[in-house]
C-alpha cells in the first residue's frame, strides 16, 4: 500500500535531515523502536488507545524520521490513516508518542481518455494511478463486458477527489463518477450520498457485501478516523467497530476469503485477518480463542464461525473489534455491512436524479473539452521542509 506522506512544517527544525523510509513487512512497533534505538517506554507509557492504534501501521507504508545535526532522532511521523499519524517526539529530554492529524486539502479532478488497449492499462498509463484503474474496472465489471463490447477510441470519463499535502497528491483518489461509451451507448456509475455506487437507473452497483460478524451484538464503539476528544484534549481515532457481546459468543466471517493471519499481538490479543476479493481485508480482534482448524492459509466462507468473543490484548471487556480495509486503507465497516434495497425510491431517488443530472452535464463538458489526465508523480523522496535537507533512502531497504 502506498501512502504518500509529508511532514508538518511547524514541527521541523531549520537544519534537520529527513529520512524517507518504508515500513518493513512483518515488523511490529516494538521491533521498530529497538531497530532505531529508541526506548520501548515510548510504547508502554502511551495510553491504551494509542497502544492499540500502533497495530494499525500498514506494511510498506511511507514514514519519516527527522534527525538533528548530531544524527539524533528529533521526531518520527508514521501514518495510520490518510487523516491521522503517529508522532514520536522529545518531551523533557525523553521521547513520547501522540496521535495528530494530517493536514490536507481535497480537489475535484477529472479526465477523458480514448481506449487504445484496455481501460485498466490506458487509465494507469495516463494517470499513473492503479487505484483509479481498479476503481473504474470494479465499478463496471458486473454489468459490462469490456473484452467483447469495447472498441478502440471509445471514450472514458472519470471524476474523482484527490487529497493534496503541500501541493502534492497523497493517498488514494476517491472515485465520484465514471462513464464509458460502448457501441454508441453511454454507461455510468455514480457515488451517491449514502457512500454506495449506483448506475444510471438508480440501481445499486453490486460490490463486496459483508455480513454482520456477531449476531445481535451491541455496537459499543463506532469507526472514526480523526476526532478531537474534548476531555482528553487529544485526537482519537478508532479504525473499526466494536461489538460488545458475552464472552464465547461465536464470531463469523463477514465474507468469503482466505485467512492471512491468525495469531496474537499485545494490542489486539488473539486476532484473525481474512483477505477477500477486490482488495478487501477484514480483521477480528480480542478473541477468546479461534475455531478449531482456523489457521493461516485456511479458506473460509461468509457466515462461517472462525472464533469466539473474548477480551484478550488491550481490552476493557469482552467484545469484537471488527476492522475493514480496502487496499490497505481502513474504511468504515458500517457503510458496507448493511442491508440496503437495490433500487433507490422516494426522496432518495429524487435526490439521486438531481445528482445524476448534474454529473452527466459535467461529464459532457469534459467530453467536449477532452480534459487531459494529470499524471501522478512518484515523490516518495520528495521533501520541502523549510530549509531542511532530504536524505533519500531506498524504499525497498
Amino acid at each position: 500500500m502506498r501512502y504518500i506522506f509529508l511532514l508538518l512544517l511547524p514541527l521541523l527544525l531549520w537544519s534537520a535531515t529527513v529520512e524517507n523510509l518504508r515500513w518493513q513487512n512483518g515488523e511490529s512497533f516494538l521491533m521498530f523502536l529497538t531497530r532505531v534505538q529508541l526506548p520501548d517506554s515510548i510504547y508502554y507509557q502511551a495510553d491504551k488507545e494509542d497502544q492499540t492504534l500502533v497495530e494499525e501501521i500498514m506494511s510498506r507504508v511511507n514514514y519519516q524520521i527527522l534527525r538533528d545535526d548530531n544524527d539524533a532522532i528529533e521526531q518520527i511521523l508514521i501514518p495510520i490513516t490518510d487523516e491521522s499519524q503517529i508522532h514520536i517526539f522529545k518531551k523533557n529530554e525523553e521521547y513520547a508518542l501522540e496521535i495528530i492529524p494530517i493536514i490536507y486539502e481535497t480537489k475535484r479532478e477529472a479526465f477523458t481518455i480514448e481506449v487504445q488497449n484496455s481501460p485498466h492499462y490506458d487509465i494507469y498509463k495516463q494517470t499513473g494511478s492503479s487505484s483509479l484503474a481498479h476503481a473504474f474496472v470494479n465499478g463496471f465489471k458486473n454489468s459490462l463486458n469490456f473484452k467483447t463490447d469495447l472498441r478502440k477510441n471509445d471514450p472514458i470519463v472519470m471524476i474523482y477527489d484527490q487529497k493534496y499535502r503541500l501541493g502534492k497528491p497523497f493517498s488514494m483518489p476517491d472515485l465520484q463518477a465514471a462513464m464509458v461509451q460502448m457501441r454508441g451507448k453511454k454507461h455510468y456509475i455514480y457515488l451517491n450520498s449514502d457512500s454506495d455506487y449506483y448506475d444510471e437507473k438508480g440501481e445499486r452497483v453490486e460490490g463486496f457485501l459483508l455480513a454482520r460478524p456477531v449476531g445481535n451484538a451491541r455496537i459499543s464503539s463506532r469507526f472514526t478516523k480523526r476526532r478531537w476528544h474534548p476531555v482528553l484534549k487529544k485526537y482519537r481515532a478508532h479504525l473499526g467497530v466494536d461489538y460488545a457481546a458475552p464472552r464465547g459468543t461465536p464470531i463469523r466471517a463477514a465474507g468469503s476469503g482466505k485467512v492471512v493471519h491468525a495469531g496474537y499481538s499485545r494490542g489486539y490479543g488473539n486476532y484473525i485477518k481474512v483477505a477477500h476479493s477486490d482488495g478487501y481485508l477484514t480483521l477480528y480482534a480480542h478473541q477468546k480463542a479461534f475455531k478449531r482448524g482456523i489457521k493461516r492459509g485456511k479458506r473460509v466462507k461468509k457466515g462461517q464461525v472462525i472464533g469466539y468473543v473474548g477480551s484478550t490484548g488491550i481490552s476493557t471487556g469482552p467484545h469484537l473489534h471488527f476492522g475493514l480495509y480496502k487496499n490497505g486503507r481502513a474504511i468504515n465497516p458500517l457503510r458496507v455491512v448493511k442491508v440496503t434495497s437495490k433500487k433507490l425510491r422516494g426522496k432518495q431517488k429524487t435526490a439521486f436524479n438531481k445528482l445524476r443530472k448534474n454529473v452527466n452535464e459535467t461529464i459532457e463538458l469534459h467530453l467536449a473539452a477532452k480534459t487531459p489526465a494529470q499524471k501522478r508523480v512518484n515523490f516518495e523522496n520528495y521533501c520541502m521542509v523549510n530549509k531542511s535537507t532530504c536524505k533519500a533512502v531506498d524504499a525497498d531497504t
